[in-house]
Order: C-alpha cells, then sequence, then structure tokens
C-alpha cells in the first residue's frame, strides 16, 4: 500500500464569474500520509476552504471550476468519480467539518435522526441498528442519550459542533477535513472540541486536514504544516520545520505577528501590505508586494518548490540561494 492516503497534483480551481476570473487555488500539490494530521496555515483568501471543498467535489459550478490537476485518494483521481461514486465517497471514506456548525445541521430535522440517517446510506442497516449506533456516536463525542431526540436550536455552539463531528465519524471515514471547526467557539468550549477531535482521530485510526489561521491550534494537534498564501503552498514540513526553522518570508511573517511571552518587544510586526485579489495576481512570486527581502528577479519569475532538509520545502529563492 502507498504512503500516501491523499496525494493533490497540481491543482487548479477558478470561480468565472461576468469576465473576471477569480484564481483561488494555483497549481496546489501535497501529501497526507495514513494516520498523520496536516495542518494547513493562511489568511482569509488564500484559497484553504476551496482546496477542501475540491477534495470533496464540492465546488458550486458555476461559478467555481476545476480547471485542471489531480486529487487521488488511495490512487484513484477523485475527479473522474461518478455522481454514485461521490455519494458514496462522502461520508464514508472521506468527511468533512464545516466552519460554522450553527449552518451546518438541518433545523427541522432532530439530531440523532441526523446521524442515524448518515449511518443508514452507507451501512446499509435497519433503523433500529442506525439508531442504536447514532446513540453510541452521541456518547463519544460527549451527549447522552436522552438528546437523541432534541432539535439543534436545543443546543450550544459547542454541543452543535460535537454533533457536526459525531456525523462525521458516524461511518470511520478514512480522511477527515476540519475546516476551521472551531471559528464560532469560544475559547474554552475551542479546546475541549480540539482534544475531542484529536482523541476521536486516534480512536478511528483517522487521517486530517485541519484547516486554521491559528497556528497555536495547529501545533497543538499537528504531525506536519503546510503555509498556503494565494492560492498555493509556499512552505511544508513537519512541526518541527516550520516553528523552529521556518524558511519562507510569509512564515516568519506570521510568527512575527504572534504575541511572545517571552520577548521584550513592545509591539508586534505585521505583515505590510494586504493579501493579493486573487483576480488580479501579480506576477513572479505572488508575494513579492509585501516581502521584505524581495529582489527583481522576485516580480519576473514564479520560484520553485525547493526542498531544504528531508520533508521540509520550501517556494522561494532565498531558500535556492541557501542551497
Amino acid at each position: 500500500m502507498s504512503e500516501q492516503i491523499l496525494s493533490i497534483r497540481n491543482l487548479t480551481v477558478h470561480y468565472v464569474k461576468d469576465k473576471t476570473v477569480v484564481k483561488a487555488v494555483n497549481g496546489l500539490s501535497f501529501d497526507l500520509g495514513y494516520r498523520e494530521t496536516l495542518g494547513i496555515v493562511g489568511e482569509t483568501g488564500a484559497g484553504k476552504t476551496t482546496t477542501a471543498k475540491s477534495i470533496m467535489r464540492l465546488i458550486p459550478n458555476p461559478p467555481g471550476k476545476i480547471i485542471s490537476g489531480e486529487i487521488l485518494y488511495k490512487g484513484k483521481n477523485v475527479l473522474n468519480f461518478s455522481k454514485l461514486g461521490l455519494r458514496l465517497m462522502r461520508g464514508r471514506d472521506i468527511s468533512m467539518i464545516f466552519q460554522d456548525p450553527m449552518t451546518s445541521l438541518n433545523p427541522v430535522q432532530k439530531v440523532g435522526e441526523q446521524i442515524s440517517e448518515v449511518i443508514r446510506i452507507h451501512k446499509k442497516v435497519s433503523r433500529k441498528d442506525a439508531d442504536r449506533e447514532a446513540i453510541k456516536m452521541l456518547g463519544m463525542v460527549g451527549i447522552t442519550s436522552d438528546r437523541f431526540n432534541d432539535y439543534p436550536h436545543q443546543f450550544s455552539g459547542g454541543m452543535k459542533q460535537r454533533v457536526v463531528i459525531a456525523i462525521s465519524l458516524a461511518c470511520n471515514p478514512k480522511i477527515l477535513i476540519a475546516d476551521e471547526p472551531t471559528t464560532a467557539l469560544d475559547v474554552t468550549i475551542q479546546a475541549q472540541v480540539l482534544e475531542m477531535m484529536s482523541e476521536l482521530k486516534s480512536n478511528f485510526d483517522t487521517s486530517m486536514i485541519l484547516i486554521s489561521h491559528d497556528l497555536g491550534v495547529v501545533a497543538e494537534i499537528c504531525n506536519r504544516v503546510a503555509i498556503m498564501y494565494a492560492g498555493n503552498i509556499v512552505e511544508i514540513g513537519n512541526i518541527e520545520d516550520i516553528y523552529e526553522n521556518a524558511q519562507h518570508p510569509y512564515t516568519l511573517g506570521l510568527f512575527g505577528s504572534i504575541p511572545d511571552l517571552d520577548s521584550d518587544a513592545d509591539r508586534l510586526k505585521p505583515i505590510e501590505g494586504l493579501m493579493p485579489d486573487p483576480a488580479n495576481l501579480p506576477a513572479g512570486c505572488p508575494f513579492h508586494p509585501r516581502c521584505p527581502h524581495a529582489k527583481r528577479e522576485c516580480a519576473e519569475m514564479s520560484p520553485e518548490m525547493i526542498e531544504v532538509s528531508p520533508g521540509h520545502s520550501v517556494k522561494c529563492i532565498l531558500a535556492k540561494n541557501k542551497i
């Protein structure tokens, strides 16, 4: 069996409206190993959610369209799956936790029934057996069986997210994609949900992609980290590579904008400028207009991904010059 359960190769996704082409993802490539947790970090608009929806084949068309590339799940290209194949894949092989638990659940259906429905679709069991499994899943996420017949509006935000996680893991998927799963939750509930997700991932032997803008959250539960900017990965490596030996100016900028209790600095060092408009990306390296180390060639040519150490790659001419 291959060491990678998921491989994305040169994925390009555009959104087209009228004559405007929004280049959301541009030649993206990365791998996800068995039982591995990969964190994808970047600012709003970097293309993180579009990448996740592409894996699930949930890009709305129109206006979105996967222009090129491959999404290989266990060696099979998801982009070639039929509608039936996609329906069988979603929930059974790959599940996704969306950003907002408030809108992820059907407001007029009991939460227990929503979990039971997923189980019946993929496992072909009786309603009674599916309900029994649904109650078991609720218990795994810390919700008692007497809440089975409650509606989503009767749950708090944190409890709704627990229900969404129970639905996502109900059929023991091989890959779980969590798109900023704690964004709408307060800090104490965030910690509880992340701890529970990490434990369940281990129990179910699941690989996971965690999308976040919070480097602290990623450090807590991920094995590897990919830094994303303007629709592409600019640096990828294990936790030690990224947090202790970051090479790309954008990655360094992200860390520089985080408060450090051990530092005597009076002010944070924000990254100058704004994310580029994906409908009008700059030539060359998309980060060069904001980069403090930019050279003339940065505006003329797009850098290649350079492996600076085993498993640690950087998309920057500075890394190339160091080799």
